[in-house]
C-alpha cells in the first residue's frame, strides 16, 4: 500500500521536480526525487541532509511513478530550458524505488536530455536494480570503503548489506552496462583515507573498471561531527595511488539556475532569526525542496550570515544576525 503522505505532504502535491540546479559533477541537473526524505540504505557520517529516518533495503513505489511522470512533462512542456543532465537523485536512495526502471524508459519518450543516477550503489547486486539502471546514459555509484569495518563506520549500512556483495554488483553491472559509469570516493579524515584501505579501493575499482573516478571530502555541514575533511594535498595523494582515472571534485559556489529571487534568501534567513531549523524544517516551512534548501544555506554560510550546530545528531543552521553583510547570496556566487 503506497503511503498516505510523504516527506510530510499528500502524494498527490508531493514535489518531486527540483532545479534546474547546479552540479559540481553534472553541470546543469534538473533533479528528480523519487524517495521520501531521508529513506536510505545508508545512514552516512557525512551526509548533509542529516540522520536518516528510515534504513530500509525494501524496494516499492515510493513515490507514484505516474506522479513524477506527470510533473516532469509539465516541466518541460513550459519551454527550452539549459539542462545538461535529468537526474534521479535526492534525499534517499533513488533506487529503493522499484519503478525507476519503468520511469526512465518513460522519460526518454519525453526528452533527448541524457539520464543520470546518483547512488550509493548498494543495491546493484540484485539483478532487478541492475535491469532498472541499464538504459541510464549516466550511473554514478559510490564507494566509500573497501574493508567491512570501515564500511560499517563511514557508511553505516542497513544490516543486510555486505560491502564485497556490494562491490561484486558493481563488477557485474558494469560488465553489461553500455553507458558511462562514474565512481565517487568522499573521504573523511582518519576514517577511510588510510593508504591500506586507499589500496583495496584501487583493486576494486581495477575489477569495476569505471569511466572516471572522482574524490570527494566534507566540504558541508555532516550528520556527525566526526567527519572531517582532508586537505586538497591529501587528496592529490590519493589520487596518484589510484591513478590515471581518478579526478579531484571542484569545489565552486554556484546556486540554482531556477531559482532567481531574491526573496528566498530572505525568507530562510527570516525563518532562522526566529530559531535554529535543521534542512528538513526549512523544507517544510517555506515549501522548498531540501536540495533547494540546502544551496542557499551553502552560500549563506559562504557569505557568513548563517552558521550551524550539530545537536542532538542533527545539524541546524541560524542566523548571525549580529553581523552587518554586503550584497546578497546571488550576487556573491556569480562575482
Amino acid at each position: 500500500m503506497l503511503p498516505e503522505v510523504l516527506g510530510g505532504r499528500e502524494v498527490s502535491s508531493y514535489n518531486c521536480i527540483f532545479g534546474p540546479v547546479a552540479s559540481r559533477r553534472l553541470g546543469t541537473s534538473l533533479g528528480v526525487d523519487v524517495i521520501p526524505y531521508k529513506i536510505c540504505t545508508y545512514d552516512c557520517i557525512y551526509c548533509q541532509l542529516g540522520r536518516t529516518t528510515r534504513k530500509t533495503v525494501t524496494r516499492r513505489e515510493y513515490v507514484p511513478w505516474k506522479i513524477v511522470l506527470n510533473q516532469l512533462e509539465s516541466f518541460l512542456s513550459e519551454g527550452n530550458h539549459d539542462i545538461d543532465y535529468i537526474t534521479f537523485s535526492g534525499c534517499g536512495e533513488p533506487t529503493l524505488n522499484s519503478e525507476i526502471g519503468r520511469l526512465t524508459k518513460e522519460v526518454k519518450k519525453l526528452t533527448t536530455i541524457p539520464i543520470a543516477v546518483l547512488t550509493n550503489g548498494s543495491l546493484l547486486y540484485q539483478s532487478r536494480v541492475q535491469q532498472d539502471l541499464i538504459e541510464a546514459d549516466l550511473v554514478l555509484p559510490s564507494l566509500d570503503a573497501v574493508t567491512p569495518s570501515v564500511f560499517r563506520v563511514i557508511n553505516r549500512p542497513h544490516h543486510s548489506l555486505d560491502i564485497k556483495k556490494i562491490i561484486e554488483g558493481m563488477i557485474t553491472f558494469r560488465r553489461a552496462y553500455k553507458g558511462r559509469m562514474w565512481l565517487e570516493i568522499l573521504f573523511s579524515r582518519g576514517v577511510n583515507d588510510d593508504q591500506d584501505e586507499v589500496e583495496r579501493m584501487k583493486e576494486a575499482i581495477k575489477d569495476i573498471k569505471p569511466d572516471k573516478v572522482q574524490l570527494n571530502t566534507v566540504i558541508r555541514p555532516p550528520s556527525e561531527d566526526v567527519a572531517h575533511a582532508l586537505s586538497v594535498d591529501q587528496l592529490k595523494a590519493i589520487k596518484s595511488i589510484i591513478g590515471s582515472k581518478a579526478e579531484i571534485i571542484p569545489n565552486f559556489k554556484e546556486i540554482s539556475h531556477g531559482i532567481h529571487q531574491r526573496s528566498l534568501e530572505e525568507r530562510i534567513l527570516s525563518l532562522l532569526r526566529r530559531r535554529p531549523c535543521t534542512i528538513e524544517d526549512i523544507s517544510t516551512g517555506l515549501n522548498i525542496h531540501p536540495t533547494i534548501a540546502l544551496k542557499y544555506l551553502n552560500a549563506l554560510a559562504d557569505l557568513g550570515k548563517v552558521d550551524y550546530v550539530v545537536h542532538g545528531k542533527q545539524v541546524y543552521y541560524k542566523s548571525r544576525s549580529s553581523i552587518q553583510w554586503k550584497g546578497n547570496v546571488k550576487e556573491s556566487l556569480e562575482g
